[in-house]
């Protein structure tokens, strides 16, 4: 348990963020504990974390991905095309959907890769582009429809059932946040992948492998991505080429708010899990507010709200981060 807490632990202002988010969490868990009846039934809990697993699991990778300094754009585009992928695989067994999504989420991951380390083009307009082909090619392959999966294969389990008593997406997510955790926190990669934040040059000169390990964290990003469209496909019954849109904001989001600092250098497995679980919560409490019909809140409205609550979490954390530096 002590392990696990780490990341939230004192010792800098980034830290103060991180632990900012965690409060707010529970604040808001609390909260919405108090004014709900049903908030903490196991109905809403395992609901939240099942269809929430997807997100998590994009937020993992651009946690990664924005620690070297970078981004990733594509997610979304990949997890969409990831889904039509893992849908038309699907009939021949579960994991062939469920091995072809990923393997279609690594294609970009490795595209990103080469073309950000090989090409030298900036990871801004480099993920830009592939998002904007991985959309195109899902709706091609899709013939711009839904894609219904298999109910025979067993493809469906991945995203409707439960293990232990716990879903099944929320366990593969979980499992790849302590893989995660691992990397960053344990193995050498991790030290690199932090290094390079701090500055590629610098990097180079220490020694350590510059490219290969850029091109690594861009595969994993797009293998998470595609692994969230195979559970996206799964848990919805098919898969949906224009689904992800704004997938990349959310995920950009839940790094940003877990407080590490968009030009890389120090980040959170942890932290990154929290902000994507804060930002899914917020969604959660105004669903239960608009079912108690003091208020009625279209998806628009929503939105703005869910971007007003960011905003005032991120300012809340830069005062935090200034005043620990003036201290």
């Amino acid at each position: 348990m002590h392990a696990l807490l780490r990341p939230f632990a004192i010792k800098s202002s980034g830290d103060i963020a991180r632990l900012g988010v965690l409060l707010a969490l529970f604040g808001l868990i609390l909260f919405g504990a108090l004014r709900y009846d049903n908030f903490l039934s196991s109905y809403n809990i395992l609901s939240f974390l099942r269809y929430n697993s997807m997100f998590a699991l994009i937020a993992l990778g651009m946690a990664f991905v924005i620690i070297t300094g970078g981004i990733d754009l594509s997610v979304g585009g990949t997890a969409a095309m990831a889904s039509v992928v893992a849908a038309l695989l699907s009939p021949w067994h579960w994991a062939a959907g469920l091995l072809g999504g990923m393997a279609a989420g690594c294609a970009v991951g490795a595209l990103n890769g080469f073309i950000i380390t090989k090409m030298r083009i900036q990871p801004f307009i480099a993920t830009l582009a592939t998002m904007l082909a991985a959309y195109g090619t899902g709706l091609l392959i899709a013939n711009n429809q839904s894609v219904s999966v298999s109910y025979d294969s067993g493809f469906t389990v991945i995203g409707q059932d439960d293990f232990l008593g716990f879903p099944i997406p929320a366990w593969i997510a979980l499992a790849a946040y302590v893989l995660g955790w691992l990397v960053l926190e344990k193995l050498p990669v991790g030290r690199h992948v932090l290094a390079i934040g701090d500055g590629e040059a610098t990097a180079g000169l220490m020694g350590l492998k510059v490219e290969r390990t850029l091109a690594a964290v861009y595969l994993a990003s797009g293998t998470l991505a595609g692994l969230a469209g195979v559970i996206l496909a799964s848990q919805f019954g098919a898969g949906q080429p224009t689904e992800g849109v704004g997938w990349e904001l959310f995920a950009i989001a839940s790094v940003v708010v877990g407080g590490t600092l968009l030009t890389g250098g120090s980040g959170s497995v942890g932290a990154t899990l929290a902000g994507a679980l804060l930002l899914a919560m917020v969604f959660n409490i105004l669903n239960f507010e608009n079912g108690l019909g003091w208020i009625s809140l279209s998806a628009y409205w929503q939105s703005v709200i869910r971007g007003a609550f960011l905003l005032v979490v991120v300012v809340l954390q830069a005062k935090l981060m200034a005043r620990h530096r003036s201290a």
